[in-house]
């Protein structure tokens, strides 16, 4: 690899390209905060990233996870929906790695959608997978109204998991800044502690509006449900804050009170001999030229030391063992189609690595499995088959990250979504899809034209118009963000941070089991 020459260059500069509108989209979601900053600020409130600065430790690591999920999605005209109404991610608090979710309340009222609804989801599922504690700053419009019929029957399955994450001994901490109405009021019902900030939080099952038009009962917000009354009558609430920033001092003071472990550094460790920079360029603009996935795993591994495993046997997959931040991983990447051998090495080596213990990196660059009649007459279903299911149960914690394209059924072998990888990053460059937008294009053609062929009239003008709005609609449908706003992905990261956000995941994971919990029947309930 040359990072001298006009090919590294280009690539860059494509790399480059594909990283600017994600970044554009970040900047839009703040700037609209930013536009009601003086309207919180007269209640005495702070934005939601102010609140994530006071609550997370100075200095400390910030892995945000679903960034654009919702983005021009559910009524999202212009893309300021990106993050589905919350800012979540992992972060240290008094020196513990906790799960952070803060509603953004600042962009669109921070109302809940599908995408919003399957983002908190997914950031239970991180907390339960690694055992770490939920952390809540809530204040949000609730469901939105819209979509609520798409929400409803899904959102019982997030109090489920509230009720079970407390059974599990992992912690959950609340700080309600504002309404908590109907059912929002049981996400903070269901935390083991709830902190309550004067004068803003209210909740109850119905507001004054609706309590009038059921019981013809007059009360104001504070006598129904204010944070006085939860705190001192009722014992909803557990500690009652002055203002946001006390609120979030409580917060933090509760974390710090659990004999729950702190993090822990990786030690010294030795660095890549190339440059995180260089990840730029390594990827071709054109995605049908190849190149070595190695160039990618010599700037991600310590000491760019990767023990090449059956490297003789397959060169269009690449298996290895490494280190990252001083933590041991088997490695996965893609050189070409997956073809049988391939296949069966890979299965091979992920058995072993599920013996040892050792989580598995996958990288996704391939266009699917080798197909063909020599594919075929070598067993590629067979020895496919038996990849898939060697993803599929091993034992240990699977970590991916999409650098080119994720087509087919080589999505299913490199572990994606739809396999429960711990997490699963994606490149500005990626392309998730059942195929390429050029491939099934043509393959619409194809069909079509048998069809009309059949009918006895061949119409080329359609096939042609078939063919072209085919390929363009997926092309658009399968970029990062079109994926990423689905919640295909935890999230589109710049290349030159991958180091640094795998030795963030693998260090939790290697601590996992430091984390110990005490399980009970039942979770922790306010009597």
């Amino acid at each position: 690899m040359d990072a001298g020459s006009a090919a590294f260059a280009a690539n860059a500069a494509a790399m480059e390209a594909a990283l600017a509108p994600v970044l554009a989209v970040r900047e839009a979601v703040e700037a609209a905060a930013e536009a009601v900053r003086a309207r919180y600020a007269k209640r005495g409130q702070v934005l939601p990233r102010a609140r994530l600065a006071l609550l997370l430790d100075p200095g400390a690591p910030w892995l945000e996870l679903c960034p654009y999920a919702g983005w021009k999605r559910y009524g999202d005209k212009d893309g300021t929906g990106a993050g589905a109404g919350a800012i979540a991610g992992i972060g240290r608090i008094e020196g513990r790695s906790c799960v952070v979710v803060i509603d953004n309340f600042a962009v669109k009222g921070g109302t809940v959608t599908p995408d919003g609804l399957a983002k908190k989801l997914r950031l239970q599922e991180v907390a339960r997978e690694n055992r770490l504690p939920l952390v809540s700053l809530s204040q949000s419009g609730g469901a939105n109204l819209q979509y609520a019929h798409e929400v409803f029957i899904p959102g019982g399955r997030g109090f489920a998991n509230q009720a079970r994450l407390s059974a599990l001994g992992i912690p959950q901490v609340t700080l309600v800044h504002g309404s908590a109405t109907a059912g929002g009021a049981y996400q903070p019902g269901l935390s083991d502690y709830v902190i309550m900030v004067r004068g803003q939080a209210t909740m109850y099952l119905a507001g004054p509006p609706l309590l009038k038009a059921a019981t013809g009962e007059v009360a104001t917000d504070e006598e129904l449900g204010g944070a006085a009354m939860h705190t001192q009558v009722s014992g909803v609430g557990d500690y009652l804050a002055e203002d946001d920033a006390d609120g979030i001092r409580l917060a933090r003071a509760v974390i710090a009170a659990l004999p729950w472990p702190r993090d822990e550094g990786p030690g010294v460790v030795e660095a890549p001999l190339f440059p995180a920079t260089d990840l730029m360029g390594l990827v071709p603009a054109d995605p049908r030229q190849p190149y070595d996935c190695r160039e990618i795993v010599a700037r991600l591994v310590d000491g760019s030391a990767f023990l090449d495993f059956k490297p003789e046997y397959d060169a269009a997959t690449v298996c290895g063992h490494a280190r990252i931040e001083g933590h041991a991983i088997g490695l996965i990447g893609n050189n070409g189609p997956i073809t049988a051998p391939g296949a069966a090495k890979a299965g091979q080596f992920i058995q072993l690595c599920d013996q040892a213990g050792i989580p598995l990196l996958f990288l996704h660059n391939t266009t699917g499995f080798l197909v063909g009649t020599e594919p075929e007459r070598a067993g590629i279903i067979k020895h496919g088959s038996k990849m898939i299911q060697a993803v599929a149960n091993a034992r240990v914690p699977k970590i991916s990250v999409v650098v080119g394209g994720s087509y087919g059924a080589g999505n299913y072998a490199m572990c994606g979504r739809g396999f429960d990888p711990r997490f699963l990053f994606a490149w500005p460059n990626a392309r998730t899809s059942v195929m390429g937008p050029a491939q099934a294009g043509q393959v619409m053609r194809i069909v079509t034209e048998a069809a009309m062929a059949r009918a006895g009239a061949v119409d080329a003008a359609k096939l042609d118009a078939l063919e072209q709005g085919t390929a363009a609609m997926l092309a658009e449908a399968t970029t990062a963000l079109a994926s990423s706003a689905r919640l295909e992905d935890d999230g589109i990261i710049d290349p030159r941070q991958t180091r640094d956000i795998l030795g963030l995941v693998l260090g939790l994971i290697a601590t996992e089991g430091a984390r110990i919990t005490r399980p009970s029947t039942f979770g922790v309930a306010r009597l």
